[in-house]
């Protein structure tokens, strides 16, 4: 049987790439063996685990169900692409890095990928919201609540809020004054 094969144009991490893939071939498997992009990770490769996530033209994908022939033209981001132009971690990676939301490291970048795609929306969510939308990453050294801390915490910043927290002391801090 012999194997087809289709160049392949898109822009990666902001750089426009061109390669030969195979018809087959995933998303991920382009991402890792053609451009050593290590961070998509090759976990359950149906789509249920999220270590593979990249966001596609502003949506968050599993690389491993996304065929790398569909990525002609589009504009790809991995966790490579998230640093900042000097190399330093954006606001989100280093939120998690605070924040203890990284363990073993398996499923951060998927859990980086999606929070960075929702987080750029702009919007204010609830906790339970915040856990629904991460809810296609799993984590098995059981750091949700570090993740979701990480996660709320550049929500806030990045809206111009105080931290729940910070509110809170605010608010107590005051309140005898904003009484009268």
């Amino acid at each position: 049987m012999s194997k087809q094969y289709k160049l392949v144009t898109c822009t990666i991490n902001g750089e426009e790439k061109t390669c030969m893939v195979d018809v087959r071939a995933s998303l991920t498997d382009m991402l890792r063996g053609e451009y050593g992009l290590t961070s998509v990770k090759t976990g359950c490769e149906v789509g249920e685990c999220g270590a593979c996530a990249v966001i596609i033209d502003g949506e968050c994908v599993n690389s491993c169900i996304y065929l790398a022939i569909w990525a002609e033209g589009k504009h790809i981001t991995t966790i490579e692409g998230l640093n900042r132009p000097d190399g330093s971690l954006s606001d989100l990676q280093q939120a998690f890095v605070d924040e203890t939301a990284i363990q073993c490291g398996f499923c951060t970048a998927g859990f980086l990928m999606e929070a960075e795609c929702f987080l750029e929306k702009g919007k204010i969510y609830t906790d339970d919201e915040l856990r629904r939308l991460l809810a296609g990453h799993l984590c098995r050294c059981t750091g949700y609540d570090n993740i979701l801390r990480a996660v709320r915490k550049v929500m806030y910043q990045r809206n111009g809020l105080p931290q729940p927290e910070e509110a809170e002391t605010l608010i107590a801090k005051h309140a005898p004054e904003w009484r009268k």
